[in-house]
């Protein structure tokens, strides 16, 4: 008897416990229905698509697909290039794109002349295309990243394996400037 009292008792308890858990749970189970934050990665947003030829070793080749994201208001962006759009095409130079009022004032003319471009004559050139975007959101991107310098690291490859070798890749187009053709966008 003394036994089945305690079975009872011990039942009940668990029952008990099994109701005080579930009371206390309910809200945790209507979060647990809400959307859940994605944990975001650095890799994510590289939304924009733009195509256009480089000179890679004073040769023009392209044009690249550009996959950019915008990293800070100036505007700094970084561009993910490839030799084609296909899911599984490997990686083959990246962009960086800063805005000219910080280039011009940190980086020598000389430097500058031999490693940036600048983006208002790339894309005054014609060879420029943003795509998968209405005609006026690509003017948008256009006249955003006219405001910067790019700079081009190329890739080389054996074949199909990285060799770590990379390059100063430069846009179709690009010409030297002088002291004053320099300065004259630093503010901008």
């Amino acid at each position: 008897m003394k036994r089945k009292l305690f079975e009872l008792g011990l039942a009940v308890s668990c029952a008990l416990m099994l109701v005080v858990w579930t009371i206390r749970s309910a809200p945790f189970a209507k979060a647990q229905n809400q959307p859940v934050a994605v944990k975001t990665s650095p890799a994510e947003g590289y939304t924009v698509h733009v195509l256009a030829p480089h000179i890679v070793d004073g040769h023009a080749m392209g044009p690249y697909h550009h996959y950019c994201k915008v990293l800070a208001p100036d505007p700094v962006i970084q561009c993910l290039i490839y030799e084609s759009a296909d899911a599984n095409a490997r990686l083959s130079q990246v962009e960086f794109i800063v805005a000219k009022k910080l280039t011009r004032n940190q980086v020598p003319l000389k430097d500058w002349n031999t490693n940036w471009h600048d983006h208002t004559i790339e894309i005054a050139g014609g060879r420029v295309q943003v795509l998968d975007l209405p005609p006026d959101k690509a003017k948008e991107v256009a006249d955003l990243v006219s405001t910067t310098d790019g700079l081009i690291v190329h890739f080389y490859y054996d074949g199909d394996m990285p060799n770590g070798r990379t390059s100063v890749a430069q846009a179709v187009g690009h010409k030297p400037m002088n002291e004053g053709e320099f300065k004259k966008y630093s503010t901008q």
